[in-house]
């Protein structure tokens, strides 16, 4: 019997004596969706918030059951077929096809990579921190977390990190934003400026990631998730769907009702520039302390997620062991993998300062890859899963649309917004 359609998009109700159960399977869809929210993302809402004040507010909010229907496909994947992305695309189309997808992994990952650690020298930078000294430490802590623990332990580090980006929602609150001045931008979208355009595709470039899609699917079936977890793993999915938006809308509102009210040209390319001008405003504790907080928390968090991402997908892609439940000794590809990626990014942040200035152009990257992205999961939810687990009926036409609709979008707004360059 197909599944309703309103029933898959949001997830039954979750009986008391089962929430045991829930925080037990809770996890792999609220760390990605903490990791969603990373250094490029906060730098793109601010602009955002910025450039066009709350006219993308609206759209911060339509991308949240986007989100949804995208990474609960990654749920159904890794819960039914116990198999990560990368390995399933190998078994499914063949390696040719699996290494085209890890290899736009690794661009996505390489440039993710970029802006969390820039994130982090910004904010080490804004208390005197060495650069070199800040990323140091930053290191050792993602090896140290990821080469001693097991998948739960690092599971659990990652969302205690994730969770400083509710700092985001005080700064909001701080900024005294105006309901009226919501209001009107919620019913405004310039859609004929290349301007706009070229931000609506940064945003959804920052809201949907190769690496995303990775870490998901091969986090479920690490974490050995099995079919009767499937209605819990959707409610993680969609509650994270939820607060990553409403992070990313926080960080717009609070550009908006500052930065924008009075200087709507500033140019912000890193953490440090947004927060010299919030400080005038929102004070130097919630300028600088709360707000850093909130950048650290999302940049360790993301760059957890990238590394463990890219370390899963070249591991099912090239069959070498890929588990956080091996040793290193065990696993050595795979953990050199996840160290090569986390000390490669550092280091060229450390070398080229001045790469931070892409962190909106990465975010536009990631929307131009939708199409191979999102037509490779898509393919594989009605190929590699059982039957009775394909979408189906009004639901796999929701999917397709929702698909094609926001590769689409994605790509004519970064092509758009090319023009201005």
């Amino acid at each position: 019997m197909d599944q309703p359609a309103a029933d898959i998009l949001m997830p039954r109700r979750v009986s008391l004596f089962s929430w045991k159960t829930f925080l037990t399977v809770m996890g792999p869809g609220l760390v990605v969706m903490l990791a969603d929210t990373e250094v490029g993302s906060i730098i793109t809402a601010a602009q955002s918030g910025v450039q066009w004040g709350y006219r993308l507010l609206l759209l911060q909010v339509m991308l949240m059951p986007v989100l949804y229907v995208v990474q609960e496909l990654t749920v159904r994947l890794g819960v039914f077929t116990g198999q990560g992305h990368g390995e399933l695309i190998r078994k499914s189309f063949g390696s040719g096809w699996a290494w085209l997808s890890v290899s736009g992994l690794g661009v996505a990952a390489i440039g993710a990579l970029v802006t969390e650690f820039s994130g982090v020298a910004g904010v080490g930078e804004m208390f005197g921190v060495p650069r070199l000294l800040s990323l140091g430490l930053t290191v050792v802590m993602l090896l140290t977390v990821v080469l001693t623990g097991s998948y739960r332990r690092v599971e659990r580090v990652a969302i205690a990190l994730g969770l400083f980006e509710f700092a985001f929602f005080f700064v909001a609150w701080r900024a005294h934003p105006h309901g009226a001045e919501i209001v009107r931008g919620l019913t405004q979208a310039p859609i004929s400026n290349n301007a706009y355009l070229y931000l609506v595709a940064a945003n959804i470039g920052a809201v949907i990631m190769p690496w995303m899609i990775f870490y998901q699917q091969s986090a479920v079936a690490d974490k050995k998730l099995q079919p009767h977890h499937y209605r819990y793993a959707q409610w993680d999915t969609a509650i994270g769907s939820v607060v990553t938006q409403l992070v990313m809308a926080a960080i717009l509102i609070a550009a908006a009702a500052t930065i924008g009210e009075k200087n709507s040209s500033a140019s912000l390319n890193t953490v440090g520039d947004i927060t010299k001008l919030l400080v005038p405003f929102l004070g130097a504790n919630v300028g600088r302390v709360v707000f850093g907080l909130g950048t650290i928390g999302a940049a360790m968090v993301a760059a957890i997620v990238v590394s463990l991402a890219s370390a899963w997908g070249f591991g099912e892609v090239t069959g070498y062991r890929h588990s956080l439940e091996h040793h290193p000794l065990e696993a050595p590809w795979f953990y050199g993998i996840y160290a090569a990626a986390v000390i490669g990014g550092a280091v060229l942040v450390d070398l080229v300062p001045n790469l931070v200035q892409l962190n909106i152009g990465v975010e536009v990257m990631n929307a131009l890859m939708l199409p191979l992205v999102l037509g490779f999961l898509v393919a594989l939810a009605f190929k590699a899963l059982p039957p009775e687990h394909r979408p189906k009926g009004l639901y796999a036409w929701i999917v397709i649309a929702v698909s094609v609709l926001t590769a689409g979008l994605g790509v004519y707004g970064g092509i758009s917004g090319a023009n201005l360059f």
